[in-house]
């Protein structure tokens, strides 16, 4: 997303979702976007762009000041001024160099991972998103959805390319079952999954209110279809769009967020249909690097449990 008018007041698109909360089967009609709510910059809600101007710095993060000087340099500042996450972390020298800098501290004085209008932001079960009720800006794709979903910008440009390119390949086509959701729509969602497995069991494949990545905007779970009729969620692992989506997502910015045997890191059982937009440049490098987790990509500790 740019981060320039990355936040629109109380009361922007809301779903009436029903199920599971880090990937949910969403069900119900959704409301329109209110072309009557103004954007308003991070700025403007209190939220500065540069680390080094949050209250909370980032956790076990040292840095020399002359690394930090270097890594924080003028192109970079000027990156950040532009609100272009993409061009930001170009000027830190690619996603491998950027990640590298954060990982080392040297770029503590101004990336912050808790920023949630950035698109590398980390969202887990001991990183709630900050404020509470943050709203992205959101559109909603080309991309088939059976509810309307909606996505911040830049995530529903590249999923609409996504889409495309997996059916250019033969894969079929995909849908969009669900993309943003507010506070108010995880705290239902959440709580009809309490409901059905108890606390530990929604734990495992549900979001508390508050820490949830598809509050931001950047969470895509997505389903197999033929025109407009879609399978399941739970069954899109196993389809060609599935198994396509596992082996390309990341030459399109995404990440699939949670993996078969990662639950000991992330806290959810494997979900192949949730993908985590967090741009091209660092797509690439957690990809060619291996990684298998977002925690483990940028050095922070498990999160397994509140």
């Amino acid at each position: 997303m740019l981060v320039t008018g990355a936040l629109l007041s109380a009361g922007g698109a809301d779903r009436d979702l029903r199920g599971d909360g880090a990937g949910t089967q969403a069900l119900g009609d959704p409301a329109p976007l209110d072309p009557t709510v103004e954007a308003a910059t991070p700025e403007a809600q209190g939220i500065p762009l540069r680390q080094a101007d949050l209250d909370d710095d980032e956790p076990d993060r040292a840095s020399d000041g002359d690394e930090s000087a270097a890594f924080c340099s003028p192109s970079v500042d000027e990156a950040i001024a532009s609100g272009d996450p993409e061009a930001l972390v170009v000027a830190a020298g690619g996603g491998s160099a950027f990640r590298e800098g954060v990982v080392a501290g040297r770029a503590s004085d101004c990336i912050s991972l808790s920023h949630p209008a950035w698109d590398w932001v980390v969202v887990n079960k001991q990183r709630p998103i900050d404020p509470i009720d943050f709203v992205p800006e959101l559109v909603a794709p080309a991309t088939y959805s059976p509810i309307g979903a909606h996505l911040d910008p830049s995530a529903a440009e590249s999923l609409d390319a996504m889409t495309s390119a997996a059916l250019d390949a033969g894969a079929g086509e995909i849908g969009l079952e669900s993309g943003y959701r507010s506070y108010d729509t995880q705290v239902d969602a959440y709580g009809s999954q309490v409901d059905l497995r108890g606390t530990e069991g929604a734990d495992l494949t549900s979001a508390r209110p508050g820490y949830s990545e598809h509050q931001l905007g950047l969470a895509a779970d997505l389903v197999a279809c033929d025109g407009t009729a879609c399978g399941t969620m739970y069954e899109f692992g196993e389809t060609p769009q599935g198994q396509w989506i596992a082996d390309n997502a990341w030459r399109h910015g995404w990440i699939v967020r949670y993996e078969a045997h990662t639950t000991a890191t992330t806290g959810y059982e494997a979900e192949p249909w949730h993908l985590r937009y967090v741009g091209v440049e660092l797509a690439t490098a957690y990809h060619e690097g291996g990684y298998e987790t977002y925690e483990e990509f940028w050095g922070l500790p498990a999160a397994p449990g509140y």
